[in-house]
């Protein structure tokens, strides 16, 4: 079976690092970190998981998560946001537009593994 890839999106190389050290034992994972970058990404390699930072310079965690969710070919990759953001407005917004998962910052390893596994083997 060929490997599974992950998609890392976060303006933070710090949380990238974490979350390489986290997955890439397990998937191939590609990492962007601007939304742009997310897009370009995720329309050419077409992901099976996109963990994907709100607060970014340029288009926003949201605006990415609109634009891959309207496109045919990248509406059913799964998108889980890990974000700083609390308020559960902004949860609520999120998965409105068509994510399966909102995460706050700091996570925690076993929690990503878990879902992203879960995700993953749906």
């Amino acid at each position: 079976m060929p490997e599974r890839t992950v998609l890392i999106v976060d303006d933070a190389e710090t949380n990238i690092d974490i979350l390489v050290d986290i997955l890439a034992d397990d998937y191939d994972v590609a990492v962007a970190m601007d939304g742009e970058s997310a897009l370009e990404i995720a329309f050419e390699d077409l992901p099976d998981l996109i963990l994907l930072d709100i607060m970014m310079p340029g288009i926003d965690g949201y605006e990415v998560c609109r634009r891959l969710k309207d496109n045919p070919a990248t509406t059913g990759i799964p998108i889980m946001f890990l974000s700083a953001l609390t308020q559960e407005a902004e949860k609520q917004k999120g998965l409105e537009l068509g994510a399966v998962d909102f995460i706050n910052k700091p996570f925690a390893a076993a929690e990503i593994q878990a879902k992203v596994i879960g995700y993953l083997s749906a």
